[in-house]
């Protein structure tokens, strides 16, 4: 499916129509722990969530495990996975190491948790690009058949971080574009356990923000914006979000 903003009335570069085209090509295929169904369902709960009663609760409890009710569905996911989208969509600045374990308790993988993070993180940017513009959502895509490669880097291994990643001087074999340059932010760093969601991250990073490589540089600049005025916007929207980076 190729996603086109074309006939809009703002006139938006057309790497924002081939990058969320990419995006929208790789949520119909079966990824590395979920097949393309499930990718989709994912992208559907995510938009559900904004519309969620037990998430509204969720955010106004002191404690969101105050909360028992289900989660609302609108897909097929288990209600585990439900809970889970919902949690990193909703209230992602109160997610804790603990409840992650409990999650792993009751049945998740680490690497499929991965890839819902990586999901809901390209969902979320892609549709709040519209909505700022006031533009309808784009439709899902339809779903390719296929199993899931279940593809794990030999590399990766427990750190710091919740979930094991590829050390970043280990950047090597099938891995090697992940980090180009050697290095690269922790946040990204912590996705490489399912290397296709750094990608995906990279590519959207590129045209929304700045290229992964250029974003510890003070002096780059991005296409519209000074990198003063880019990091202004987004320190705010960190803030909003209450985001502990």
């Amino acid at each position: 499916m190729q996603i086109s903003y074309r006939n809009t009335h703002y006139d938006i570069p057309e790497k924002y129509d081939e990058a969320h085209s990419r995006f929208w090509q790789r949520l119909s295929k079966p990824g590395s722990w979920w097949n393309a169904e499930q990718r989709i369902d994912i992208a559907r709960e995510v938009r559900n969530a904004n519309s969620c009663t037990t998430c509204e609760l969720v955010k106004k409890a002191l404690s969101p495990n105050a909360v028992d009710t289900p989660h609302k569905s609108v897909s097929a996911l288990d209600p585990l996975v439900v809970e889970v989208v919902h949690r990193i969509t909703r209230d992602q600045n109160r997610l804790s190491k603990t409840w992650y374990e409990s999650v792993l308790a009751r049945g998740l993988s680490d690497a499929q948790y991965v890839e819902i993070v990586g999901t809901v993180a390209a969902m979320v940017s892609i549709d709040s690009f519209c909505l700022a513009l006031a533009l309808p959502a784009n439709a899902l895509p339809k779903p390719v058949s296929g199993e899931p490669t279940q593809y794990r880097p030999t590399t990766a291994c427990e750190s710091e971080a919740w979930v094991p990643l590829i050390p970043a001087d280990e950047n090597i074999n099938a891995e090697s574009d992940l980090w180009p340059k050697g290095k690269t932010g922790y946040v990204i760093q912590a996705m490489s356990l399912v290397p296709d969601e750094v990608r995906t991250l990279s590519d959207l990073s590129a045209t929304h923000y700045l290229p992964m490589h250029a974003v510890g540089s003070p002096t780059a600049q991005g296409e519209f914006l000074d990198r003063q005025q880019i990091e202004l916007v987004a320190s705010r929207v960190s803030a909003l979000n209450q985001c502990y980076y």
